[in-house]
């Protein structure tokens, strides 16, 4: 007869997260050696971790199964944006996006403007992934043609992606943010906006003053070298904004994601051969890789190759092995055995806070995946929230920002690294320029502290409402 899995102590929790960081950090900073490795390796020191405590390799294996199917959605989701990004590069539809934002937009606003372009798309269409794989890489073509350095124009379109991602009733993170603290959206949402409001404004005067120190020491001629770069390439016209408006008008009514991307980039092989004059197949070639292009201009030639869906396999890999990383953790009760830990030191609500936020961070620091940080936390503290006699609107708004907002600064994390695979630029680069993410969170803390919100005890109608729905998104990964 078996044993009953045993719990991990912390010092068993510290060595094997001391050295999974140890690998990841030493692989990607100083050894120039790809995070998978680092991520591969993990999964053997966790699996041996729990065969030590106990656990069957079958359901260890299982268990890091199950978490690379529960995020099969962000994978495909991945494939459809390089796949739309190639063929939208092919059919001219990015391009165009570009010579019209040079040819009007000012180049001392251009930063704020990014930040309110990109979260109004994100705001939306409810998907930050889908905001950065269009506008965000239109705007990063922009700066990089009146001069601006890529790590800050990175920084603004991050900014405003995130922005209206969490606050979009659209959006997967926002649903899965509320349904698993057990609040409504619509309150969900309304509870994130004083402090999300406060933020933007911060973010977008930080934005505007860095911009006009740039937009002074802009080099026109240079703008003038990409438009006309452009104009002898591509057949720009009004026709060339028809998909993106297509794709942002069905997003914003609620269709599915990976479908509806799918059909863009679909729309982009249809521009390419209708308006670009390229023969079919290799405008169908697009959506998988770019050939070089030759404009005459190094940064539109570095900018036109980025597409496709070949350049995002490698953030596949990575997303795999984080999904089934995170889930190994979970399972063999590393995550539940830190939670426990910093459960120890709440005692206000200061403090409560910042355990939410550390956890959410946590989740995509060692789950390497966002959606696993937003289903992680709320399920580790929302016993300690209703203790604590807290409102789990609380619970539900800091889940929100310490996982949607800290999601791209993890380099092995989803998030990190499709945007830094859509963006063109490392996750460490763009990381200091993630204001809003980092004001966000510290005037999250604030209000914490100055304008605690009122403690209310949760009906017992309401718990078990939750528990019920808790018992069945779980029902799997419990029974193992």
């Amino acid at each position: 007869m078996s044993r009953s899995p045993s719990l991990p102590s912390m010092l068993q929790v510290v060595l094997v997260l001391g050295l999974f960081l140890l690998l990841a950090f030493s692989f990607t900073t100083l050894f120039d050696l790809p995070v998978h490795l680092a991520l591969f390796i993990g999964w053997f020191v966790v699996m041996g971790l729990g065969i030590w405590l106990g656990h069957d390799y079958r359901s260890l294996e299982q268990a890091a199964a199950e978490g690379i199917y529960n995020g099969t959605g962000a994978i495909l989701i991945l494939l459809s944006v390089g796949v739309l990004t190639g063929t939208w590069i092919a059919g001219g539809i990015v391009p165009a996006i570009i010579y019209s934002g040079l040819n009007t937009i000012s180049p001392g606003l251009f930063l704020p403007t990014t930040v309110l372009i990109c979260s109004m798309t994100a705001l939306a269409t409810g998907t930050s992934w889908g905001a950065a794989g269009t506008a965000g890489i239109a705007m990063m073509g922009i700066g990089q043609s009146l001069g601006v350095p890529a790590p800050i124009t990175a920084g603004a379109v991050l900014s405003g992606v995130y922005f209206g991602d969490k606050l979009s009733p659209l959006s997967d993170s926002v649903v899965l943010a509320s349904s698993m603290s057990g609040v409504d959206i619509s309150r969900h949402i309304r509870r994130m906006l004083p402090v999300s409001l406060t933020s933007y404004c911060i973010t977008l005067a930080l934005f505007t003053i860095t911009g006009l120190q740039y937009g002074h020491h802009m080099d026109l001629d240079r703008v003038q070298q990409v438009i006309y770069a452009i104009d002898q390439h591509f057949n720009i016209g009004w026709h060339c904004m028809i998909p993106p408006i297509a794709i942002i008008v069905l997003l914003a009514m609620n269709k599915p994601a990976f479908p509806t991307i799918s059909f863009g980039a679909l729309l982009g092989v249809i521009w390419a051969i209708l308006f670009q004059h390229t023969d079919p197949v290799t405008a169908l070639r697009s959506a998988w890789v770019l050939p070089q292009p030759d404009t005459g201009v190094t940064i539109l030639n570095s900018l036109l190759a980025n597409g496709g869906m070949q350049g995002m396999l490698g953030s596949l890999a990575v997303i795999v092995f984080g999904l089934g990383f995170g889930s190994l953790l979970e399972k063999t009760g590393i995550i539940h055995a830190l939670a426990d830990r910093l459960e120890k030191h709440i005692n206000n609500e200061s403090k409560l806070t910042g355990c939410t936020l550390l956890t959410a961070f946590m989740g995509n620091l060692l789950g390497s995946a966002m959606y696993f940080s937003l289903i992680l936390t709320p399920r580790l503290l929302i016993n300690t929230y209703d203790r604590m006699k807290a409102d789990r609107h609380l619970l539900s708004r800091n889940t929100e920002f310490g996982g949607t907002l800290t999601s791209g600064m993890v380099p092995w994390s989803d998030n990190g690294i499709f945007m830094t695979g859509v963006l063109g630029v490392a996750t460490l680069d763009y990381l200091p320029y993630m204001w809003l993410s980092f004001t966000c969170i510290g005037v999250a803390m604030l209000f914490s502290r100055i304008k605690p919100m009122k403690l209310n005890m949760v009906t017992p109608a309401t718990d078990r409402n939750y528990s019920k729905s808790l018992n069945q998104t779980f029902s799997k990964s419990n029974s193992q």
